[in-house]
């Protein structure tokens, strides 16, 4: 799924597809807590976290901003 995102951020992209990779990969994600709309996604091997804002479709800079931290992870599937 990642490298279909790569290929095309701006398909209809959901945090559901998003909570699916991280899953498969080991990448800790965690859901808006406090009445907020913005997922956590984080690892131990990266220093920064990245947020996304749960709209359906995701924006493509979300998608491109997750490809990348997946990429600077080197996190396997």
């Amino acid at each position: 799924m990642l490298e279909e995102m790569r290929r095309n951020p701006s398909g209809d992209w959901t945090m559901d597809d998003i909570v699916r990779e991280c899953r498969s990969r080991g990448i800790n994600i965690a859901p808006p807590r406090g009445g907020g709309s913005h997922w956590k996604v984080w690892d131990g091997k990266v220093q920064n976290s990245l947020t996304i804002p749960a709209r359906r479709p995701l924006k493509k800079v979300y998608v491109r901003l997750f490809v990348a931290f997946v990429d600077a992870m080197g996190a396997e599937p």
